[in-house]
């Protein structure tokens, strides 16, 4: 099998249905260049041709190539709530491009053959990429159907907006990182998270009976995905219908607090805390906490469930320029546009990381010696890096050695960062080390 189960969120299971057989029926997939979604023409006309359109309902939106188009144009297909910016003037992000950054080489992990930095942007279906150093944009890029003004799916770097939210609320002592997760939601006391902790839920540690493996058609992720709305249900569904009925049924297998294992209904508890501590949704808290204070240059919006509920475990979709300010006030210990947005201590708290004894259990090879936290991702290398990641290369990485900051939204088709790191992660070593040895 070409993709390790223990390193994927939902979004897989959606993208996979029309990938496999792809994957297994040609050597190489088609480049970036030859699944650009513009030169397809999906979508286009009044209406497009029949063999253009894409749609929800028949899950032709999450199959490769399709989702290329769709993944700009999420809200076009599904019910979303928005995420306001406020009404402010946006805060600005100074520009100090440079020319010099496409020739920067690199050897990909397991590869002996260099590699450019513009050779990975394709190689790696960027839709698009933004470049900070010390603040200022050094490198801006547009592929395929993602535009400066749109807005792309961030899948599960969903997680680590709300990961955010959560650790805040703990500082500000909304949440007890070591009380029971029932003690706040008692309608999942009878769960497998009925006994978990807050902490628990944050670093995912739990251990659930929760099966993400797409092969296996009994496994609990598609009940996941179906119970919010994510998946069209079949005729006759008779399941859970929305994210927290869903979470109700979910059922405990092995201790808790044992071992690092990503499930990303972790991240939906986290939001039902969220929701229950603060008596506002997760949109309306991530639109009052974040996007208004950091002076976003657009709304943001979350896909949600047929009760409304937004799905945060990856359902959140943004403008790039916005995903590079959020990294940008990590980078900063949680200050950006002249005030402190997040507290400093959460900030300190994630870049130490979590448990790397229990990230090892999970055998991720491409990240050795990492670690998880508050639901992002910190690489414990001589920079300092973390990162906020989803499926098919959706990313947010922070080097604070190198003052650098990369936000990325991307389309490659497999949907494991597995498959897109060996070239993303020397990739964006090679563009720190040029930063710090040339600053300019």
């Amino acid at each position: 099998m070409f993709l390790d189960q223990r390193r994927v969120g939902v979004a897989v299971v959606l993208s996979m249905l029309g990938l496999a057989s792809q994957v297994h029926a040609q050597a190489a997939l088609p480049t970036a260049e030859q699944t650009d979604p513009v030169k397809l023409g999906w979508m286009v006309g009044s209406p497009p041709p029949p063999d253009k359109v894409i749609r929800w309902a028949d899950g032709s939106f999450y199959t490769f190539p399709k989702f290329r188009w769709s993944f700009s144009h999420g809200r076009e297909l599904m019910a979303t709530s928005n995420v306001s910016r406020g009404v402010a003037t946006p805060s600005p992000l100074p520009r100090a491009e440079r020319t010099d950054l496409d020739g920067v080489t690199f050897t990909p992990l397991g590869k002996t053959e260099p590699m450019t930095w513009a050779q990975s942007l394709s190689a790696n279906y960027t839709d698009g990429i933004v470049v900070l150093h010390q603040g200022k944009i050094v490198y801006e890029r547009y592929f395929g159907a993602l535009t400066a003004s749109g807005q792309h799916a961030g899948q599960s770097v969903t997680k680590s907006f709300f990961g955010t939210l959560g650790a805040v609320l703990v500082e500000e002592g909304k949440l007890d990182a070591n009380a029971k997760v029932s003690s706040y939601i008692p309608e999942l006391k009878d769960s497998g998270f009925g006994n978990a902790t807050v902490r628990q839920v944050l670093d995912m540690t739990t251990g659930l009976k929760y099966s993400e493996n797409y092969a296996d058609p009994k496994a609990e992720v598609w009940d996941h995905v179906r119970a919010g709305n994510v998946l069209p249900r079949p005729p006759g569904y008779q399941g859970p219908k929305s994210f927290y009925d869903f979470l109700k049924t979910v059922q405990p297998e092995g201790e808790h607090g044992q071992a690092f294992a990503y499930k990303t209904v972790n991240s939906d508890v986290l939001g039902w805390l969220i929701r229950r501590v603060t008596q506002r949704t997760v949109g309306e808290n991530l639109s009052e906490r974040i996007w208004s204070k950091l002076g976003m240059e657009q709304d943001a919006y979350i896909a949600i469930d047929t009760e409304g509920t937004e799905f945060a475990g990856g359902g959140l979709n943004t403008g790039l320029r916005d995903l590079a300010r959020f990294g940008e006030m990590m980078r900063q210990d949680g200050r950006f546009n002249g005030q402190q947005i997040i507290p400093k201590a959460v900030v300190d708290d994630i870049r130490r990381g979590g448990d790397k004894n229990n990230f090892t259990k999970a055998g991720y090879a491409t990240l050795p010696g990492a670690s998880y936290r508050n639901m992002w991702w910190v690489l414990h290398n001589p920079n300092g890096a973390f990162a906020a990641r989803g499926v098919h290369g959706q990313t947010i990485y922070i080097d604070p050695k190198a003052e650098m900051v990369i936000a990325r939204y991307a389309s490659f088709p497999m949907a494991a960062n597995a498959f897109n790191d060996p070239t993303s992660l020397p990739a964006f070593q090679a563009l720190a080390d040029k930063l710090m040895s040339n600053p300019r």
